[in-house]
Order: C-alpha cells, then structure tokens, then sequence
C-alpha cells in the first residue's frame, strides 16, 4: 500500500487497491448503514451508525471520484475544500464525513 500511496502516477490496479482499502477501514472505524459512500467505478460501502435501509437509496449518499477519496483519506485535501471545489456529491443528514477524516496520517499511519 505504501507503494500505492508514494507513486507519482498511480497505475489503475494501485488506485483500486487504495480505494477499496479506505472504504473498508472507513465501514471498520464507523460501522453502519446509513451512509453509502461511492466511488464509482471502484466501489461502494455503507458506514455510519443511524437509520438502517434495505431497498432503494440509503438515507445519506456520498459520491466522489477516486482521486478525491484518497485524498480525502490521507488528509491531503479537506472535506469542507472538496465540497467547495464540487469534488463531493453529498446528500442527507449523516453526509458529512468530516469527523471521520482523514484515515491516515503523512507518516503512513492509519489514524
């Protein structure tokens, strides 16, 4: 992951592996369903304790590319940056995923 993280132009495989490995520690670290974060084409995860769904669109949705998730998640960029830039497409009421971030910190450490 370390190589993911440090190379100059990640290669398609190592932005998969970053994405998935965030989304996973974000649903390890906030366990739930009432947020679906999507990172399409790579993946998607519910986390964040509240109103559980079963069917059709989750009570908060939070959409954004790859680049900007990985950011997201090291702490290169800041949430409320992204929502400004319209890097995040957030909706609902547990949509702001400010608290959570980042999932790791500049020395590689999962925070």
């Amino acid at each position: 992951m370390s190589a993911a993280l440090s190379a100059a132009a990640r290669s398609p495989e190592q932005t998969r592996l970053l994405v998935k490995h965030f989304l996973a520690v974000l649903a390890a670290r906030s366990p739930g369903a009432s947020v679906e974060v999507r990172v399409p084409p790579y993946a998607a995860v519910q986390a964040v304790a509240g109103v559980r769904h079963t069917r059709g669109t989750p009570p908060a949705v939070v959409e954004l590319d790859a680049d900007t998730w990985i950011a997201l998640a090291t702490g290169a960029l800041a949430w409320g940056d992204a929502e400004t830039d319209g890097r995040v497409r957030a909706s609902g009421e547990r949509a702001d995923l400010s608290p959570l971030l980042p999932l790791h910190d500049e020395r590689g450490e999962a925070r």
